[in-house]
């Protein structure tokens, strides 16, 4: 039985650690938005390069993440962190570094690798080392530090971009992985899973993320209309195909097809997709509106994005508890029309656009409707399946919100007539925004409607998630079961 008590020495310098190396990848998913003119203009990127700027890193993070967390039960938690901690940032200096566009999304894809050994690691070497008695107490600190680390990433994005440059955004990943990994190698004991039979489906995870790099390839550079992207979208839906295949037919599947059986798992998980669509659109085309059109400053568009993330983290545990006492239907429901309300006000956001009658009223309209939605939809997911499938319902839910997210990045350019060179021109990017902002609030209503139509009240018995403090908005918070 793990037995570090969280006032000890050791047990400080594991949270330490796990801080740390949770928050490199937290940060990175938060501040590359507000970098993304800069990277244009310095690289002289098309839009679609920007757009894979971001999907590359989702693309590998989605697509492996599962599979991460078996690795660092079967191998050794701490091993299987530690070798995240220096791929991710090994995969930031060549960031940091790239002449290209198309290096810097190599390097990104490489960092989402990584990215997904060391993200499902660090929960689980608070749960494998830390006193029963000190678990919870610890992962809420841990969550709240990291929810601290995702509120200060737009405006810590924002002055790397306006003051050392873009390239420090990923730099800065090397020093803190410098700190980290000689700490965990000294402090956090190795632990593993005595149960863990190592046999991993690496095909399923391989094949998951072909088909999302396939359809999301075919998505961004769909308005050239060729054979070629025609072709490479068949491929995506052929993989898709295969991947199901693979997972219903292998004895241990990275995604077992049964967790679906549960109506209220597969309910939540759609709802799941719609709104972390929605959220993923949002964000990529927020970060880019206040630059382009209103003429903000990286630091000030980083800063303008506070609230919301802000908002999370300060009452994100007080709408679980409120959730536990209604009912998830409710906040399912409410949440999903409040950030859809919230992206309707964003077309107030314009050339001129004043922050305080006109941007902050829909982020704080969007942050209390993600406040209300995030923390019940948590509980939610690991109400619905068996104790012991805890973690991996919350890897699922956390996986189907990323590939939601990049799905949302590479489509809402296409669907919205944006050109190759959208964000070089205001007027151009500000119609193609006033025309994506519908579609986003619209599919969160979709959401919403599934909420109320299919969510119902789990039991009283069922599991609630230790993870009650989140401030990250490109997904929910990942959950361990309690083995």
């Amino acid at each position: 039985m793990p037995d570090v008590r969280l006032a000890s020495s050791r047990g400080k310098w594991i949270l330490l650690t796990t801080i740390l190396g949770s928050s490199m990848a937290m940060l990175d998913s938060t501040v590359v938005n507000v970098a993304l003119p800069r990277i244009g203009h310095d690289l002289d990127a098309s839009l679609a390069a920007l757009q894979w700027t971001v999907n590359a890193y989702m693309v590998t993070l989605a697509g492996l993440i599962l599979l991460g967390g078996s690795l660092g039960d079967y191998h050794g938690r701490r091993k299987i962190f530690v070798l995240g901690v220096v791929w991710f940032a090994t995969a930031s200096l060549l960031c940091g570094l790239s002449p290209s566009p198309g290096l810097l999304i190599a390097a990104r894809a490489l960092q989402g690798v990584g990215g997904a050994l060391l993200t499902p690691g660090s929960l689980a070497l608070i749960q494998a080392s830390f006193h029963p008695d000190d678990r919870s107490r610890a992962v809420g600190l841990w969550s709240g530090f990291g929810g601290i680390g995702a509120a200060v990433g737009p405006f810590l994005g924002g002055w790397l971009v306006s003051g050392p440059g873009w390239r420090w955004v990923f730099l800065l990943n090397v020093p803190l992985a410098l700190l980290c990994v000689p700490v965990a190698l000294r402090h956090v004991p190795e632990s593993a899973d005595d149960r863990a039979h190592g046999r991993f489906d690496v095909l399923g995870a391989a094949l998951g993320a072909l088909a999302l790099a396939l359809l999301t390839y075919a998505l961004i550079e769909a308005r050239g209309a060729t054979l070629p992207v025609a072709l490479t979208g068949v491929a995506g839906l052929a993989a898709t195909a295969a991947f199901v295949h693979v997972e219903r037919h292998r004895p241990d599947p990275m995604l077992p097809p049964d967790i679906f059986a549960s109506r209220q798992f597969t309910a939540v998980n759609l709802v799941t997709l719609c709104v972390y669509a929605a959220f993923g659109g949002f964000f990529f085309l927020t970060a880019l509106q206040l630059q382009v059109v209103v003429g903000y400053s990286p630091l000030t568009a980083g800063t303008a994005l506070l609230p919301t993330t802000a908002l999370m983290l300060l009452f994100s545990s007080r709408s679980g508890a409120l959730a536990d006492r209604t009912g998830p239907r409710l906040p399912l429901t409410v949440g999903p029309l409040l950030c859809a309300t919230a992206m309707l006000l964003m077309l107030r956001v314009g050339p001129g656009a004043d922050y305080a009658t006109d941007v902050l009223p829909a982020l704080l309209v969007m942050g209390i409707g993600m406040v209300t939605l995030v923390a019940p939809l948590t509980a939610t997911v690991l109400a619905s399946v068996d104790t012991a499938r805890a973690g991996l319902a919350s890897g699922i839910n956390n996986a189907a919100a990323r590939a939601a997210g990049l799905v949302a990045v590479a489509a809402l350019p296409l669907l919205t007539g944006m050109g190759p060179d959208a964000y070089r021109s205001p007027a151009a990017f500000d119609a193609a925004f006033g025309r994506a902002m519908p579609l986003c609030a619209g599919t969160l209503v979709v959401g919403s409607a599934l909420a109320f139509t299919l969510v119902r009240r789990p039991p009283p018995d069922c599991r609630h998630p230790e993870c009650r403090i989140h401030g990250n908005v490109t997904a929910p918070p990942l959950e361990r079961g309690r083995g």
